[in-house]
């Protein structure tokens, strides 16, 4: 990853330090727009738990993996990401899996409330403390699950809720840079859950939800329609259903659109696995979209995903390429890097910020 940005302006190129009034002066003219797309990592592999085949079982895999949440210590992992984004300060930051995740005691009433990690607003705070000014201007709340694990002094419920969420910068003159028409929505499209130990619809209509959140951003005149998603990774037919609903729904615009988000495809099919090995990207590309990373970077690869589950593997993983700056329209990008995806990326402890890379790009609209 490198931490300077390039941009070009009237044939020349100046390199600038990220950060720096100079540096966000020269991207914002005349009219550029910077993004970045994030997949927090929502601190475990859940599969186990949606494997479970008995009562006990599912409290061990609950356990197990509310074990792993804490030891990938997401208050850590979010200065490493809060630096991510200070480091370039995008206009806006397309944020997947940020979670909520809380609990309560099993005879508790009601749902869990009690608020053990607000992946949100931890980040929120980590970049205010970096003098970083930024807003949630579109939230959707996707996948609601609630399940026991075993605590030292009984069964506790822990409820996690997947969220999708559009950040902007709240510190830039109106002129300079606004948002509006926040809109968010869960896909219609979706995978039930039925496990044996959860039930199965309509008797436990448990479901896995994907969904999608978009503002228009107006940099210096000219406006452009923003869309962050993360898309379905147990189904093809899901998946390629709900960009489909992207296409017909919020991307359906006259303005010059950009789409942020982890799509569960795997550009070219280089490294895919069940549930990345679709066709959703290509069919993004067939329908207008440019991907800003190969428009900038060629062959480069540019993995993004994914690291060990522990978030501790001494060297990366990163085998194939799911996150994506994607635009169409009167636009074009001008530099496009990964974050979060080299050793001096990682935490004191030794964590990878995300089990993901992030993408940021420089976007010049026309």
């Amino acid at each position: 990853m490198t931490r300077r940005w390039f941009t070009s302006a009237l044939c020349a190129i100046l390199l600038l330090a990220p950060g720096s009034p100079t540096a966000a002066s020269a991207s914002e003219s005349p009219a550029t727009l910077r993004v970045m797309t994030r997949n927090l990592y929502q601190g475990a592999d859940l599969a186990p738990v949606l494997a479970a085949t008995s009562p006990q079982a599912l409290v061990a895999a609950v356990t197990a993996a509310y074990a792993n949440v804490q030891a990938t210590n997401f208050p850590e992992r979010a200065e490493a990401l809060a630096d991510e984004i200070a480091d370039s300060d995008p206009h806006l930051v397309g944020l997947q899996e940020a979670v909520l995740w809380r609990s309560q005691t099993l005879a508790g009433p009601g749902s869990a409330t009690h608020i053990e990690y607000d992946f949100l607003q931890i980040l929120l705070d980590k970049l205010s403390t970096r003098g970083k000014h930024y807003a949630a201007v579109a939230t959707v709340d996707l996948s609601d699950f609630e399940a026991p694990r075993s605590t030292p002094v009984g069964l506790q419920d822990i409820r996690l809720t997947d969220r999708d969420v559009l950040l902007a910068r709240t510190d830039l003159p109106a002129h300079v840079f606004s948002v509006a028409n926040a809109q968010s929505a869960q896909f219609q499209n979706h995978v039930p859950i039925c496990r044996p130990v959860l039930g199965c619809p309509p008797n436990a209509p448990l479901r896995f939800l994907s969904g999608w959140v978009a503002a228009d951003a107006t940099v210096r005149g000219r406006t452009t329609r923003v869309v962050t998603t993360h898309l379905d990774p147990l189904s093809r037919t899901v998946q390629e259903a709900q960009a489909g609903e992207l296409l017909a729904g919020p991307l359906d615009t006259g303005l010059p659109a950009v789409l942020l988000g982890d799509l569960n495809s795997a550009a070219g099919g280089v490294g895919a696995q069940p549930g990345t090995d679709t066709q959703t990207y290509n069919h993004l590309l067939a329908s207008g979209f440019t991907d800003a990373w190969t428009a900038t970077r060629g062959r480069n690869p540019g993995f993004t995903c994914c690291q060990a589950a522990d978030l501790r593997n001494p060297t990366s993983k990163l085998a194939q390429r799911i996150d994506y700056v994607l635009f169409r329209g009167s636009v074009t990008a001008l530099t496009s890097n990964r974050v979060g995806d080299t050793q001096a990326d990682r935490t004191p402890s030794g964590l990878w910020p995300s089990d993901h890379a992030g993408v940021r790009s420089v976007l010049q609209l026309r």
